[in-house]
């Protein structure tokens, strides 16, 4: 058996490991599992809004409305993207959008197609 840390927090010892968490079931309180250093250089994995890891040419599904910024335009909740490019930065998603163009999109508003 794999031995856990205690809460930070109220010293539980009764914590388990939810994907990448640890949580507390007595206090609710979650915390990160520490990466050893060596393994800290490793490529970013940009995930979806599921948690499933996104790669380049995946394709997406929209699952919010997302105003298109100087525009009046909207990607429509469902809108289908093919063949994503996974890029650095906050919007981490370089596409392109059937009737609207070229952008960059959140991976937190998409789920893997």
């Amino acid at each position: 058996m794999s031995e856990l840390p205690n809460c930070p927090k109220c010293q539980s010892e009764y914590t388990y490991q939810d994907r990448d968490l640890y949580v507390c079931p007595e206090c609710a309180h979650e915390w990160e599992i520490a990466v050893p250093q060596d393994l800290g250089n490793a490529a970013k994995v940009i995930r979806d809004a599921n948690g499933n890891p996104l790669e380049d040419g995946d394709n997406v599904t929209v699952i919010k409305d997302l105003k298109v910024k100087g525009s009046s335009a909207v990607v429509k909740v469902g809108t289908k993207v093919k063949n994503i490019r996974l890029v650095e930065g906050d919007h981490d998603i370089d596409c392109k959008v059937d009737g609207i163009g070229p952008m960059k999109l959140k991976s937190e508003f998409v789920k893997k197609a």
